[in-house]
């Protein structure tokens, strides 16, 4: 598993332009899914380690369809995700949203409230607004009836 995600990414596009979602390496997306808890290790390691945005969004990106294809215990590596709780990255926020609403860490209630507060704070600088999914997220926490509709 050592070489599935290099240390700069050229698979993974973010949005630009009119496009306001990434393209992601379907085939390593795939790999890992398939792969389940048994790639937590090696996905972990990949976001302790990297400061790249579009490595990091990825990674983000395949854990949301780990999430989705029933693999367990993302929510046990909630330490691993925080160190990006307070990012400015519209990319990052957005997946960390997606994977806090799906796995209801409770600890991840107070950042996304953090979240929304600054970036209303600051102006927008992408095509697309990650208040959407934090604020979808958010809703989840309070009710569960909102937990899918976002």
């Amino acid at each position: 598993m050592s070489l599935a995600i290099q240390p700069i990414n050229p698979y993974c596009s973010l949005p630009s332009g009119n496009r306001n979602y990434i393209l992601a390496d379907k085939k390593k997306t795939d790999y890992f899914v398939k792969q389940k808890e048994n790639a937590l290790p090696y996905l972990s390691d990949v976001l302790i380690h990297s400061n790249n945005e579009a490595q990091i969004t990825e990674t983000l990106y395949i854990l949301d369809k780990m999430i989705d294809n029933g693999t367990k215990g993302i929510d046990k590596m909630y330490p691993v995700l925080a160190r990006f709780n307070n990012t400015p990255s519209a990319n990052i926020q957005t997946f960390l949203a997606g994977i806090y609403r799906k796995t209801q860490i409770p600890d991840a209630f107070g950042p996304l409230v953090k979240m929304l507060i600054q970036n209303s704070l600051r102006p927008q600088t992408t095509n697309f607004d990650p208040n959407e999914e934090i604020g979808g997220a958010i809703l989840s926490y309070i009710n569960p009836k909102f937990s899918n509709i976002f």
